[in-house]
């Protein structure tokens, strides 16, 4: 069959041409004109290939050329050169044939040609789908092949796979396009649609799988992108989309990784940030900004971010400190402050119930108090050896000095009377005191100076408590009729008056906690008794203590943020906390007791708070 279309072929006088509305033979005129493959057209673009064409080369031969052209065919056929030049194999065959239409020898060289002709054609096509100009080659070598044999079945063969080819570039090419221009189709058609249609009709395809290898990318990109703009939203949107590109891809559980990074280094950036701005309370509003956004971009339960809320919360109610931190504030002349312990933020119930035993009117009604900031209190009472410093430092003559005398136990009576030359250097019974004893004989003013005196020396805000603060404080947490509870005291918890306590002479007290001995008969010397919830020491026992409020008859239109009630000029002052010479219904957390602003004795000393 080839060698009969070959002859029918080659029987014409010249090569013709045919257009899409011409296929007659032309005349001799037109030798040499073209056959046009169509245009491979995309969404209204090309795809980068130039309209071919095939011009059969004009070659002129007299008659004692021939045995020169048939030497120069087979060496053109021999070296691969077959039709683009006029010096190529099939030209000088179909000029052959012109000369002499029976020449048998240039028949075989034209079927040998074509033969060669659809080899360089697969060749071109193992790579016509991914080279632009594999597959010009390919159409090119169409071009010449539909001109010498349409017909034959291994040239219609040929045509079709690079029809095939054509379409799959077409797709590709419209595919690629998509991409460029960001329509992916991660949501359906785009630059994702193309690329699976070309797999569709062959699977594996190598320029179609780079291609969603290139979409899978493109979405990673995207992703990275929305994760750099802290949009971790977008981002996990994005890897989904990718994740569905291709089934467990690598890239796509690598991409995760490095968002989930940038997360994570988003939000250490932001905790460093918040952190530097709550070093003042100015900046506690721009640091709770922060853990917002870090709240935002986190996964639930996130450590860093709970560190940042943690940290925030800590200087909104400590400032540079932590509950339970204790600390002491240097002195500007040299030495240091009580030793202070931070008392948490809170709230609880202060004063008496209504139907608690021994209760006075002056401890009700019961009312809610709230601290929204916690406050430094001094571990124990200010001893004398403290308040030595202040009085040396100072010159002060506290009132106990300067009226010459104070309120003493006298071991012989077993009452409390008054002794002259008794000041705040006398121990409980007058006599001198140790430097680690609790500091007694002093007033409320003389306990308002010491404090004063401390903040010009340390710059902090020291001062007496407020009754809230004390009984705050005192309970410790707990809630019941004494510091510790209900029921006896335990077992070493403060310096009470108990049923197995002596005086140096024997004497014992007549309203007292059965059962219950501390050792001591008067003060111990401070932090002898185990600490409280809070870390403070000797609030149940050993001195009363006075406080920064002014006496009222109740707690009616008390204050309700743990301030001290306080009205200048006032008289009376309160005194709180149970003492070693206490009954135990004085011993209650409630229980409180007016005394004048002047009044000093053997059984009331003093601690300091300060603000945080």
């Amino acid at each position: 069959m080839r060698k009969l279309l070959l002859a029918l072929l080659v029987s014409l006088p010249w090569l013709t041409a045919c257009s899409r509305d011409d296929a007659a033979p032309r005349g001799p005129q037109a030798a040499g004109d073209s056959v046009r493959m169509p245009r491979v057209t995309v969404s209204g673009d090309d795809s980068g290939m130039d309209e071919l064409t095939w011009r059969a080369p004009a070659v002129v031969l007299a008659a004692e050329d021939v045995a020169d052209a048939r030497q120069r065919a087979a060496a053109a056929l021999a070296e691969g050169r077959l039709f683009d030049g006029s010096d190529d194999a099939i030209p000088l065959y179909l000029a052959l044939q012109r000369l002499e239409p029976a020449d048998a020898r240039a028949k075989a060289g034209l079927e040998r040609s074509l033969d060669a002709l659809l080899e360089q054609g697969a060749q071109a096509l193992r790579h016509a789908e991914d080279r632009t100009e594999s597959l010009r080659r390919a159409r090119q070598i169409a071009a010449v092949a539909r001109t010498l044999a349409p017909s034959d079945p291994a040239v219609t063969a040929y045509l079709a796979r690079v029809d095939d080819a054509d379409q799959l570039t077409r797709l590709n090419v419209a595919a690629e396009r998509a991409l460029r221009e960001g329509r992916l189709g991660e949501e359906g058609g785009g630059a994702l649609a193309g690329f699976r249609e070309v797999l569709k009709w062959k699977p594996g395809q190598p320029r179609a799988m780079q291609g969603v290898a290139a979409v899978e990318s493109a979405l990673v990109r995207r992703a990275e992108d929305a994760a750099n703009a802290s949009d971790f939203d977008a981002a996990k949107r994005w890897l989904d989309a990718a994740a569905r590109v291709r089934e467990d891809a690598q890239t796509v559980a690598d991409a995760r990784v490095r968002v989930e990074a940038i997360r994570i280094a988003r939000i250490i950036e932001l905790r460093d940030a918040g952190v530097r701005d709550i070093a003042t309370p100015q900046g506690i509003k721009a640091a709770r900004e922060k853990l917002a956004e870090v709240l935002r971009i986190a996964e639930p339960g996130n450590r860093v971010a709970a560190d940042l809320r943690q940290r925030i919360d800590l200087a909104t109610y400590y400032g540079l400190f932590r509950p339970g931190q204790a600390f002491t504030d240097a002195l500007h002349h040299g030495g240091r402050g009580p030793e202070m312990v931070v008392v948490p933020h809170g709230g609880f119930l202060m004063g008496a119930a209504e139907d608690e035993a021994d209760a006075a009117d002056a401890e009700k009604p019961g009312h809610y108090v709230r601290f929204d900031r916690g406050f430094a209190m001094a571990r124990h009472a200010v001893t004398v050896g403290e308040f030595r410093r202040f009085v040396q430092a100072t010159q002060y003559r506290p009132r106990a000095t300067r009226r010459g005398h104070s309120i003493v136990y006298d071991e012989r009576s077993g009452n409390f009377v008054r002794r002259s030359g008794v000041d705040w250097q006398s121990d409980y019974a007058g006599d001198p005191a140790s430097d680690d004893m609790p500091v007694l004989h002093v007033s409320v003013y003389d306990a308002e100076a010491y404090a004063e005196w401390l903040a010009g020396q340390t710059g902090h805000g020291y001062r007496l408590p407020s009754e809230a603060e004390y009984e705050y404080a005192l309970r410790g947490g707990q809630q019941g009729r004494y510091p510790w509870g209900n029921g006896q005291p335990p077992r070493g918890v403060a310096n009470l008056t108990g049923g197995n306590d002596r005086s140096p002479s024997g004497r014992n007290w007549n309203n007292a906690f059965v059962a219950y001995g501390d050792g001591y008969w008067g003060p111990a010397p401070v932090g002898r008794f185990r600490a409280n919830a809070f870390g403070l020491k000797d609030l149940e026992g050993n001195t009363s203590e006075w406080v920064g409020d002014c006496w009222h008859a109740s707690y009616r239109r008390a204050p309700a943020d743990g301030a001290a009630w306080f009205n200048p000029g006032c008289r009376s002052r309160v005194v709180r906390g149970g003492s070693w010479a206490s009954s135990p219904a004085q011993a209650r957390a409630a229980w409180r007791s007016s005394s004048d602003s002047d009044m000093t004795n053997a059984r009331v000393g003093f601690r300091v708070v300060r603000g945080i």
